[in-house]
This record gives C-alpha cells, sequence and structure tokens, in this order.
C-alpha cells in the first residue's frame, strides 16, 4: 500500500508542476484524497486531524496573498520599481544590489509568493526601462524568494507549518534565523555578482525615471502588521487574526479609491491552492504513517551538533528536490515526530526552502516564477538555472547551517 501512497503523491505533484491546460493544482488533489480514504491509506479521523493542524496555517496565508495584492494595488511595487531604477543610475551591478535588497524585504515580510508574483514583473520592467539585460535581475526575484524566505515564520509556508512544532516565539525564531539568512543573501550575491559577470555591463545613459511617490500609509500598516505577527505568539492570538486586520485596513482606501475590486482580492486569495494545500497533507499522511514515513525517521538525525544540523538540511533539500518542498515538509515533520529539538526543525527549514533552487520542482515559487517570467517574455533557461542552481545551493545551505549552528551555540 505504500506504493499506492506514494503514486499519489506523485501524480498529484506531477500534475501541479505541469498544470495541463492551466487546470488549478487542486484538480487531481480532490480524487488523490478521495482515493486515500478509500483505499484506507488514512483514516477519516486522522485526515480531520491533520486538516485542523493545517487550517490556521492555510488560512495564514489567504490573508498574506490578499495583503499583498491590496498592497501592490496601491502602488508599493510600483514605487519600490521607481527606487530601483533612480539608484541604479545606469549601473547594473547597482540594479542588482537593489533588486536583493527589495526581495530579501518582500520575500521575509510578504512572503516568497509575494516576491515570485509582485515583484518579477516589477524588475524586468526596471530593468528594460534602463535598457539593461533582465536576466540576472529575474534570477535574482527567483533565488532570493526561496534564499530570503527563511528570516520570519511568515516568510513562508513551509516555515509556518514547522513554527508551531519548534514552539518557539515570533521573535525568538526571526532571532535565530537573523544569521543564517543574511548568510544565505551574501552568498546568492556573491555568486550572482561572478556567475552574470558579462551581463552586468554598464549601458548607455536612459532618460531619469519619474519619481513615484512613496506609499506612506501602507509602509505604515506593513510595519504595524510585521510588529503585531512578533506580539501575536505572546498573547496567544493566531497569526492570522493579524494578517486579517491588515488586509481589511488595506482593503478599505484600495476599494473605495478603484485600485482593486472584490473580484481581483478573491482571485488574489487563491482559495483553489489553498484547497490544494490541505487535501495534498491527506496524501501524503497516506505516505508519512506507512514504511517510508518510518525509513525517513530512522535516517534522520537526532543531536544538534554540527553534523546532526547540515544533514537535517541535507536530507530535506534532497527530499523537497524528488518531491516538492512544501510535502517534502509535511513528511519530515510527521518523520521528525513531537519531540525533535528546535535546532534540527530550523535545519531542516533550511534545506526545503534552499534547496529548491537547485531545480525547476524543487518549490512552487519557482513553477510560479518561471510563469510570470514567460508571461513578461522572460523566459527561464534551464541550463542557466541549474547551473547557478549547482554553485549557489549547497553553498548557502553549508554557510546558512554553519550559522545556525553557531547562533544555536550562543
Amino acid at each position: 500500500m505504500s506504493v499506492v501512497a506514494a503514486a499519489l503523491v506523485a501524480a498529484v505533484l506531477i500534475f501541479a508542476i505541469f498544470a495541463p491546460r492551466s487546470l488549478p493544482e487542486i484538480t487531481v488533489a480532490i480524487p488523490a484524497a478521495v482515493l486515500t480514504l478509500l483505499l484506507g491509506l488514512v483514516t477519516v479521523d486522522d485526515a480531520r486531524k491533520q486538516i485542523l493542524e493545517l487550517l490556521p496555517t492555510v488560512v495564514f496565508l489567504v490573508f498574506i496573498l490578499v495583503l499583498a495584492h491590496l498592497a501592490d494595488a496601491l502602488g508599493l511595487f510600483a514605487w519600490v520599481a521607481s527606487i530601483m531604477a533612480r539608484s541604479a543610475k545606469g549601473s547594473p551591478h547597482r540594479l542588482l544590489l537593489s533588486v536583493f535588497l527589495a526581495a530579501a524585504i518582500t520575500t521575509a515580510v510578504l512572503s516568497l509568493d509575494a516576491t515570485v508574483v509582485l515583484l518579477t514583473p516589477a524588475v524586468i520592467g526596471a530593468a528594460r526601462a534602463l535598457r539593461m539585460p533582465a536576466r540576472p535581475h529575474s534570477y535574482a526575484t527567483a533565488h532570493l524568494s526561496n534564499s530570503a524566505s527563511t528570516l520570519l515564520p511568515v516568510s513562508n509556508l513551509t516555515n509556518l507549518l514547522v513554527f508551531s512544532a519548534t514552539g518557539l516565539t515570533f521573535a525568538h525564531f526571526a532571532a535565530l534565523m537573523a544569521l543564517p539568512w543574511i548568510v544565505a543573501i551574501v552568498i546568492e550575491g556573491a555568486v550572482f555578482w561572478m556567475f552574470f559577470r558579462k551581463d552586468l555591463v554598464r549601458t548607455e545613459a536612459v532618460d531619469p525615471t519619474p519619481e513615484v511617490a512613496a506609499p506612506i500609509g501602507t509602509l505604515v500598516v506593513l510595519g504595524i502588521t510585521l510588529v503585531g505577527f512578533g506580539v501575536s505568539g505572546v498573547v496567544g492570538i493566531e497569526p492570522f487574526w493579524v494578517a486579517a486586520a491588515g488586509s481589511v485596513v488595506l482593503a478599505v482606501p484600495a476599494l473605495r479609491n478603484g485600485f482593486t475590486v472584490p473580484r481581483r482580492i478573491l482571485r488574489a486569495a487563491d482559495l483553489k491552492f489553498c484547497g490544494f494545500v490541505l487535501l495534498l497533507g491527506i496524501v501524503v499522511e497516506g505516505v508519512t504513517s506507512g514504511p517510508i514515513g518510518r525509513w525517513l525517521g530512522d535516517i534522520l538525525p537526532t543531536e544538534t551538533t554540527f553534523l546532526g544540523l547540515l544533514s537535517a538540511a541535507a536530507i530535506a533539500a534532497v527530499a523537497a528536490n524528488v518531491v516538492n518542498n512544501l510535502p517534502a515538509t509535511l513528511m519530515l515533520l510527521a518523520a521528525f515526530g513531537p519531540s525533535a529539538s528546535p535546532g534540527l526543525l530550523l535545519a531542516m527549514i533550511i534545506g526545503v526552502n534552499l534547496g529548491p533552487n537547485l531545480t525547476y520542482v524543487g518549490s512552487l515559487a519557482i513553477m510560479l516564477w518561471r510563469r510570470v517570467g514567460a508571461a513578461n517574455h522572460e523566459p527561464a533557461d534551464l541550463r542557466t538555472f541549474t547551473a547557478l542552481g549547482l554553485v549557489t545551493t549547497p553553498l548557502t545551505i553549508l554557510g546558512s547551517t554553519a550559522a545556525l549552528w553557531l547562533v544555536l551555540l550562543v
């Protein structure tokens, strides 16, 4: 039966990756979840428990997606693009630095989906306005959507899934992951500087980019929302309530001034994808409760030594590139069990977040980035993506894990 469970997971992921006829991921997830229950791979009680455990995380994802859409509608990313273009001053290196900063902050605060879906088009547009090759800057948003998603529990859906299991507060999580986050970004920057050196050549001068007014109100609301995330755990409030409040505050001016409409907000919430996440949890449970889950439990480290942390990160990275980082996270969480140390779980986050920069199938963010790039006439190139990932992925995982080990020692 474990073969059947693995086949169902594979079917769901293959469909999600290739999206035939642009059908949503949930199209195959529904029958796969039903089959998982009918075949007895997962009991109804276990399925209900899995959904209830995932539900707060998925609801939070809904409001984060809405928050990012509203921030974009109110001009946040247009303002960011104008800053990047003006600060470049004709230098591709300066533009790349601006892109790294923007992508790192956007990923950390508004999640990697905002970086891929909203920032990538702005970055491509800024590069073209300056008559510079958009290639290195587009790849930067792709890599930073993964590499810069380790800082906060809200930065990545994988973080949210692991966060409650760590037992850490929002602030403690961020404090432990700050140095690994910085190390990963610095390594990415150094590699990008060398890898794309032929693209980063100064071009002829262009007319100054028009200045866009800063959306002060939006920035204030986002800042307060971020502080609210940090406070919510201390006072026992689920983070999705904070994200919901921030979304409501931004929705009022966005709707009143015609910057968006309810239909666009609902589309931004991507309820079909959120349903896919819940159903995927049921399908993956059929694997983790069988021999594969027990095998994973046997090979995972139990000590927070440097080698133990590196092993956890490496196993997580491999799993992410085999089955995608979202199901890999669910499988590894179950395999680690409730007694796993926070350090090992944080090392796992490094693996499932940074590992997907190696292959197209490692994360849903990379799949989205490919679609966004193609839509903006900047398609991804498999050879470039793989060559870049072969350099950055092992270096960032090694560097970030070493940084986490040092932080845990302190």
